[in-house]
């Protein structure tokens, strides 16, 4: 499809413009003032009252090839309400491990959710995905370090309007697998396309955590379960994003400006590193941020709502969403047009001291208008 030359570095200027490393203000803080401290992961939602809705998980201290032998991690998945997008955000509801644990499997550590209201708002779905105290494919038994378990993203539903209605009461797995390329399966982002299909979004990685990557599921209108149709929805990239790349959000985009005359298409924020360990740096060379398992950086990619699955990378070379402290870590963007227009976004963003507090930055309608104009 024919689109004008401009339009990516427009889409490119929106996404710095929202995503605002210097003006994010603080939704939700970490609950320790460290690194390996951090909220976020989750997504907004809007009810029909004019709330804002986000969700997350907190995380504490701990090394994650070391189970739970080396701290917390991952322990609550909690759900914030605000009447605005400028806060104060306050918890309404929250799961623990001990929540999402199962007779046949505990959770040792949690990490994304996704919130999605049902069509009509008279319920609600909350996909969170949890990492089980479950024994690796009998053929790689002997790479699983021992208090560490495997990754699969579980649903959890509420029969009402009120979202702290959800409960564990009909949880199901809906994401698993023991193919030892993609054992893990984490970090649901879902949402509905036009042909009233839900699309699940999630990230994996294999059983030796060599890599992250960006696959997608997807849910018939009717309902039943989620076929797998992608193992790599946006590929790791040739250079800041070649060892890891999570989609972490999809952004439909009003018909406005140089978007008035072209078919519906969306943003996609995800994240991306260049290894998944820190790797040391030349001190004779030019030094670069270099995202790394944990510390990861911001990227965007965009695509036509019809042509979905199909996406264009706009970041290339760099990424283009880095904190000015520490690490440079910026990561989990989610974003959300409100119904007065208003763009709001949240996103992890690496404080000086180390901790990843959830922050956000909103554009109001003039604004977004202005930066896509022709």
């Amino acid at each position: 499809m024919n689109f004008p030359e401009e339009l990516p570095e427009k889409l490119r200027q929106l996404g710095l413009r929202l995503l605002d490393q210097h003006a994010a203000r603080t939704l939700v803080p970490a609950l320790g003032e460290a690194s390996g401290y951090w909220f976020g992961g989750g997504n907004l939602v809007q009810e029909p009252s004019g709330d804002l809705l986000l969700c997350g998980r907190y995380r504490n201290s701990g090394d994650a090839r070391k189970g739970t032998d080396a701290g917390e991690r991952g322990l609550e998945l909690s759900i914030f309400r605000a009447t605005n997008s400028e806060g104060p955000f306050e918890k309404i509801h929250s799961f623990s491990k001990a929540d999402l644990s199962t007779e046949d499997a505990s959770v040792v550590s949690i990490e994304g959710g996704s919130l999605l209201p049902s069509v009509d708002g008279e319920s609600w779905e909350l996909f969170v995905s949890t990492e089980k105290q479950i024994p690796y494919p009998k053929n790689l038994i002997h790479f699983q370090k021992p208090g560490t378990g495997v990754w699969s993203i579980d649903c959890l539903s509420g029969d009402s309007s009120d979202p702290t209605s959800i409960s564990t009461e009909n949880s199901a797995t809906v994401l698993s697998t023991s193919e030892g390329g993609f054992l893990h399966m984490k970090d649901p982002v879902a949402f509905r396309t036009s042909d009233g299909f839900t699309q699940l979004v999630f990230c994996s990685h294999p059983f030796s955590w060599s890599s992250s990557n960006t696959g997608l599921a997807t849910r018939e209108a009717s309902g039943g379960p989620f076929h797998l149709v992608s193992k790599s929805l946006l590929d790791r990239g040739p250079s800041w994003d070649v060892a890891c790349v999570r989609v972490t959000e999809r952004l439909p985009l009003p018909q406005v400006g140089i978007l008035e005359n072209l078919a519906p298409l969306s943003l996609y924020f995800y994240d991306g590193a260049e290894c998944l360990r820190s790797l040391d740096q030349n001190p004779k060379a030019a030094r670069r941020p270099r995202g790394y398992s944990c510390e990861e950086l911001g990227g965007l990619a965009w695509g036509f709502d019809d042509e979905f699955p199909q996406l264009r990378r706009i970041s290339q070379d760099f990424p283009l969403f880095i904190s000015p402290h520490a690490t440079g870590c910026s990561r989990y963007a989610s974003a959300i047009f409100l119904a007065d227009g208003t763009l709001s976004a949240a996103w992890q963003q690496v404080a000086a001291d180390g901790s990843q507090p959830l922050v956000g930055h909103s554009l109001n309608a003039e604004e977004v208008a202005r930066v896509l104009r022709v």
